[in-house]
């Protein structure tokens, strides 16, 4: 659901940019004022998962891929402020590394995917004490949580110019429906799979296996990840307006590949791992900043 540059244009364009960094500053503030934080090790682990889950896009119907978005378990693993920011964070290496969503853009691929798409979660998380319906409560989360970044990356782009509302909202709403129950079933079973895990290890290395999640991923799956188009794509091709794609600027890792390996699988896989290694020292970095006001106490 990544937005590529030129796809949106006009005043879209700054007013997103504006809401996000809006958000994205009241974020940091509740996440460095909070009483419960993450260990930074943590935040790090869960923000590279969440990167490599997202290169695993997977097959879904009539020629559409879909992946993990990973707002619902981010928040789920990390609390609400925390697990926004690690959204954030990808979706930012994403753009500036990988050329996957547009630099102009990245202003409604932030809002869509990190701020809106963590919504839903954040209300569980917030108001949901009970634990006999917290899974159930976060898979009706994750799918309401795919269906609403559709949604305003609908509107985003009716207002755009780009295709009538009647038209993209319905088309979008329709596609990311299956690509939403495959999300909500996802993130059910990793917080089940990262729960079970994390408990037969010490409480200061629960960091190791999100981590180890996201470098299998990165090396394993994500060569074998599906190329169809996903749910963003397949829309724009069906309402002819997926000539509006394009970059403003060489990415070191275009198209999750390292240009200087032949092999499309190693490249992949390499490319994958690097992403996975600069999403965990960033983050890593990020959560001490954060957290350093704490520690000082």
């Amino acid at each position: 659901m990544h937005i590529p540059d030129m796809m949106l244009q006009g005043a879209i364009c700054p007013v997103t940019a504006a809401l996000a960094a809006t958000g994205l500053a009241g974020t940091a503030y509740v996440a460095s004022t909070t009483k419960i934080k993450p260990a930074a090790s943590l935040f790090a682990g869960v923000t590279a998962l969440v990167f490599a889950a997202q290169m695993a896009n997977f097959p879904i119907q009539l020629g559409t891929s879909g992946h993990l978005l990973g707002a619902t378990l981010a928040v789920a693993l990390l609390g609400s402020a925390f697990g926004i920011l690690a959204m954030s964070l990808v979706i930012l290496v994403q753009c500036l590394v990988f050329a996957d969503g547009g630099m102009s853009v990245l202003g409604a691929n932030v809002l869509n995917m990190a701020l809106l798409a963590s919504l839903p979660a954040v209300i569980v998380r917030e108001f949901c004490s009970s634990t006999t319906f917290q899974k159930s409560a976060y898979f009706a989360a994750a799918f309401v949580s795919t269906l609403l970044a559709a949604a305003a990356c609908a509107v985003q782009l009716a207002i755009a110019g780009v295709a009538p509302l009647q038209d993209v909202l319905p088309a979008m709403l329709s596609v990311h429906t299956l690509i939403g129950l495959a999300e909500a079933g996802l993130t059910v079973a990793a917080l089940v799979v990262l729960s079970y895990t994390t408990m037969r290890v010490a409480f200061s290395m629960t960091w190791i296996i999100p981590l180890g999640f996201a470098a299998v991923i990165a090396l394993v799956v994500s060569p074998f990840a599906s190329g169809l188009p996903d749910g963003l794509e397949s829309v724009a091709a069906a309402l002819q307006f997926e000539h509006l794609s394009g970059t403003l600027f060489s990415a070191p890792f275009a198209d999750y590949r390292v240009p200087a390996v032949n092999s499309a699988t190693l490249s992949t896989a390499l490319a994958g791992f690097l992403g996975v290694s600069l999403l965990f020292g960033i983050a890593y970095g990020t959560g001490r900043v954060l957290t350093q006001k704490e520690r000082k106490q």
